[in-house]
């Protein structure tokens, strides 16, 4: 498989968001406020530089909308994602989080002109499999069909709708000028709803704040501009299928930092998870040799 460009942003935009996970289970700040400053802290990073570069282009009204609602949509995700791991296990939040391939796959078939090829249905099935051997079959018995199941399903439908229309979005409108409208309309729209819901803006630990910070710089600017990079030159299907392996590498930073421990199982899941997604970039009919 040959590294592009596009390729290497994704790359990188998997490494980057791979830390989130880790900085969500340390609950340092409650899951809708840490969102928030996640947009806004970014939005603060970013707009110097888009203003002092002028890089910043306003597309039409038209797109300028869609870039707005594709801040909504991420942003919101986000908040739900945050809220379903810290009131379930992070394993069953994850794992329902991770349906988007297939939420994409469905929703490209039927809106977009890009249908999904036969791979990536083979890939989805096997990628699938694989996170499921990953996290371990015993999740299934022990899952909770409450509102946090509810939110992190939820949080991977908004997801597959926020790749599928940022990817036409990204078709008329320049990365930076799209992350510079969408990170706006987050910031807004979760200050909002933090101010209704009487979310805490302040009494942080030190930690807290840089944390909050690091899911800003790294996460949230640092990924998605990679990944809005790589969605603007490749397929959305792809892209969502490949954002999986964050499971994979999530997974060694918590045997790593928070001692969670790895096993035998995990490690063929990972090989399989991997494996699906690798199926998805190749184009031609699939034998043995082709992924050698």
């Amino acid at each position: 498989m040959k590294l592009t460009k596009p390729r290497i942003a994704l790359i990188c935009g998997i490494l980057c968001i791979s830390i989130f996970p880790i900085l969500v289970k340390l609950r340092l700040t409650p899951g809708l406020i840490s969102a928030f400053y996640r947009m806004f802290f970014a939005l603060i990073l970013l707009l110097p530089y888009v203003i002092v570069s002028k890089n910043f282009r306003i597309p039409s009204l038209k797109f300028a909308l869609l870039a707005a609602l594709c801040g909504i949509l991420f942003s919101s995700d986000v908040a739900v994602w945050n809220i379903a791991i810290q009131e379930s296990s992070a394993t069953q939040a994850s794992l329902l989080t991770n349906l988007s391939p297939v939420w994409v796959g469905i929703g490209s078939f039927l809106f977009l002109k890009s249908k999904p090829a036969p791979n990536f249905w083979i890939g989805t099935i096997v990628s699938l499999f694989g996170m499921v051997v990953l996290v371990g079959f015993e999740i299934f018995v022990e899952m909770n069909f409450n509102q946090a199941f509810l939110f992190a399903v939820l949080s991977g439908v908004l997801y597959s709708i926020y790749l599928m229309v940022s990817k036409n979005v990204l078709s008329k409108v320049d990365v930076l000028s799209f992350m510079t409208i969408s990170l706006t309309s987050s910031s807004i729209y979760l200050g909002i709803l933090c101010y209704s819901l009487n979310e805490p803006f302040t009494g942080f630990s030190d930690m807290g704040w840089f944390v909050l910070i690091l899911q800003a710089f790294i996460c949230q600017l640092c990924a998605w501009l990679s990944v809005s990079y790589a969605t603007q030159h490749m397929r959305a299907t792809r892209v969502s299928l490949s954002l999986l392996s964050q499971a994979v590498i999530t997974s060694i930073l918590a045997w790593f930092f928070l001692e969670e421990k790895i096993n035998l199982q995990m490690v063929f899941g990972g090989i399989i998870l991997l494996f699906g997604i690798r199926i998805t970039f190749y184009d031609k009919t699939i034998s043995l040799k082709s992924f050698f």
